[in-house]
């Protein structure tokens, strides 16, 4: 069990540190990009434009590395198996 921690801490860390360096720009292959213009870069205009809102271009590298991170959270719950016969709880509590 410790060892699955281990891996899903190491490999939640590896998704940050990738998401990150995704949304400074920086290709670990290739060095700096030429052009940063991107899928997240369009999505951020499209969100910006659907919700009439302006984003400072000194804000959007942090938004998009918010994001980078939000997709790379969800990759992880999106793969994660459930049985056919799991249901959301119906009351939550601490």
């Amino acid at each position: 069990m410790a060892n699955r921690a281990k891996s899903s801490k190491s490999k939640a860390q590896a998704l940050r540190t990738r998401a990150k360096t995704r949304a400074a720009g920086v290709s670990h292959k290739r060095g700096p990009k030429a052009a940063p213009s991107d899928s997240l870069d369009d999505l951020v205009d499209a969100a910006a434009r659907a919700l009439d809102l302006t984003v400072a271009p000194e804000w959007r590298g942090a938004v998009k590395a918010n994001l980078a991170v939000t997709f790379a959270l969800a990759e992880l719950f999106a793969h994660f198996p459930l049985p056919d016969e799991a249901e959301p709880a119906p009351v939550f509590t601490a």
